[in-house]
């Protein structure tokens, strides 16, 4: 283990309690965040470790869908309690709930599947993008800022995310368009082990998927009483990838409406395999009507 790295890693060894009743329970810490809420994609990469524990290593999984119910408070650790719903000869599903101080924060559901040929196709990922390696950092962006959001996100950060072209941090350059790219790769090595990339995967498929919907209206992150919140999450992992080799993550947002933006994502591997596929639904709310305009 190394740099930012290691406290992603730490986070997702989460703990068997031993109880073996109708549920299987772990626990695990909460990371340290500027705003003192739990980051949404730890607590889903936590879940999906703890109902990867109750399967069989041969079977991986391929799909998740779960609700972020109430913000995590990064002060206190988390408890995770995992039913196993189904077992069949190819597939298993489980049911994840996530609780601090007694109540859920969230839930989800996961499915598993041995390995298994078949039908083989995917959609090309975009060309004529830029490398990351061309791209700036966050830090380089927003390093000098004086303010604890821009240094965690700077320095602290388990994943390196560079966009294409500019990122909507302090402002929006360019077109108000509903889409982006970003690569992103984690800072450091992780184990050999899959189902540890594919939940690391999920911890960082939450960093700009909302993006988008920020992104057509010009609204920048470091807007003055914006608020938003990611509400629900379901991801597909189509292949294996490392999240330590640069990753592609093309997002779009169809439709904004009603406080809430829904939005879409493909990961690819930087030889154009497509990897996974998410969505996400999130509360977004500007101080003024007419921000949006």
């Amino acid at each position: 283990m190394n740099g930012p790295i290691d406290g992603l890693l730490s986070t997702l060894d989460l703990t068997d309690t031993g109880a073996r009743t109708t549920e299987d329970i772990y626990t695990g810490p909460s990371q340290w965040m500027p705003l003192g809420r739990v980051f949404g994609g730890q607590v889903l990469a936590q879940s999906l470790i703890a109902a990867m524990h109750t399967v069989p290593d041969e079977r991986v999984i391929h799909s998740m869908h779960g609700y972020f119910l109430r913000p995590g408070d990064v002060q206190h650790p988390i408890t995770f309690s995992v039913d196993r719903l189904y077992d069949g000869r190819s597939f298993s599903t489980r049911r994840t709930h996530a609780y601090q101080n007694g109540e859920p924060i969230l839930s989800l559901i996961a499915s598993f599947q041995k390995g298994d040929d078949g039908l083989e196709h995917q959609v090309a990922m975009p060309s004529d993008l830029p490398d990351p390696e061309s791209l700036p950092t966050t830090a380089d962006i927003l390093g000098e800022l004086d303010h604890d959001v821009a240094r965690y996100w700077s320095t602290e950060r388990a994943f390196d995310v560079r966009h294409i072209d500019s990122p909507i941090y302090l402002g929006v350059d360019g077109a108000r368009v509903p889409h982006q790219a970003v690569w992103m790769k984690a800072f450091g090595r992780l184990p050999d082990a899959p189902k540890q990339h594919r939940a690391a995967l999920a911890y960082a498929s939450d960093y700009s998927i909302l993006e988008p919907v920020l992104r057509a209206h010009g609204v920048a992150w470091s807007t003055p009483g914006l608020k938003i919140a990611s509400l629900d999450h379901a991801m597909w992992w189509h292949r294996d990838a490392r999240v330590d080799d640069w990753l592609l993550y093309v997002q779009e947002s169809p439709s904004a409406s009603g406080g809430r933006g829904l939005s879409l994502g493909r990961i690819f591997t930087r030889e154009g395999v497509l990897v996974a596929s998410v969505a996400q639904e999130g509360m977004v709310r500007v101080p003024r009507a007419d921000a949006f305009d």
